[in-house]
């Protein structure tokens, strides 16, 4: 049977930072990324993607949704010891990161800068609001996890297409909408995970991604960029682009 994309509210979303219930989901979250294995395909996916980049000066790299910054710092770990140093912004539309985390980075040459802001607000601004001019005509690399399916297509368009104008490659990990990822979100209980987490998961599975969906609603579909889609694992659903003059 067809599993057509629904997007629904998660209720995370709409909780305070201090709540906690949103406490206990945010903590849940990292184990459901170790079930997902997310911080593997991440790191495959960026170490490969940053191999042509000269090592002159520091990359810019851009997280959205990037919660509390503890995934992509488990990644971090992995790429440091091989990657130029690295300018990070964390953008989240709720204050999440904690000084511990950035000390954390910063112990592996990467600067962190956490930004509260919506991000449909960061994509519909005239010029980049976060971008260090001094440094880059655009970001070297802007990373998503399971973020790009809080979003409607017409919204998830606008934002893709500030993405594409605004930087040389996207990676991003979301949730692989089949039967499979469906029933893996709903025996969740057994992580020992709350109610609000299964929810939000299955609602997450019926807002993720299949086949070429995000590269349909990619603006650029010529050989400047090379779009790359694919399932990664039992649950999850990948999408790469890259501009072709940076491969």
């Amino acid at each position: 049977m067809a599993m057509p994309r629904v997007v629904g509210a998660e209720t995370l979303d709409n909780l305070a930072v201090d709540d906690p219930a949103a406490t206990r989901s945010r903590r849940d979250l990292r184990r459901v990324h170790r079930a997902m294995a997310t911080r593997s395909i991440v790191s495959r996916a960026l170490r490969s993607a940053i191999v042509s980049t000269p090592a002159t000066r520091p990359l810019q790299v851009l997280e959205i949704g990037a919660g509390d910054g503890s995934l992509l710092l488990g990644v971090a770990r992995g790429l440091a010891p091989t990657w130029p140093p690295v300018n990070l912004t964390l953008l989240d539309a709720q204050p999440l990161v904690e000084r511990e985390t950035i000390e954390s980075y910063s112990e592996l040459g990467w600067n962190v800068v956490p930004t509260v802001r919506d991000v449909l607000d960061w994509a519909a601004a005239i010029t980049d609001p976060l971008l260090p001019k001094s440094a880059t005509a655009r970001w070297d690399l802007i990373v998503a996890n399971l973020f790009l399916h809080h979003f409607e297509d017409a919204d998830l368009a606008g934002l893709l297409g500030a993405i594409a104008a605004r930087s040389d490659r996207l990676f991003a990990c979301e949730p692989r909408r089949a039967w499979v990822a469906l029933a893996g979100s709903q025996l969740l209980g057994a992580l020992g995970v709350s109610a609000l987490t299964r929810a939000d998961a299955v609602l997450s599975v019926h807002a993720g991604f299949k086949g070429r969906e995000l590269s349909a609603l990619w603006p650029i579909r010529t050989a400047e960029w090379r779009l790359h889609e694919y399932p990664a694992g039992l649950f999850s659903h990948c999408f790469r682009a890259e501009r072709a003059e940076v491969i």
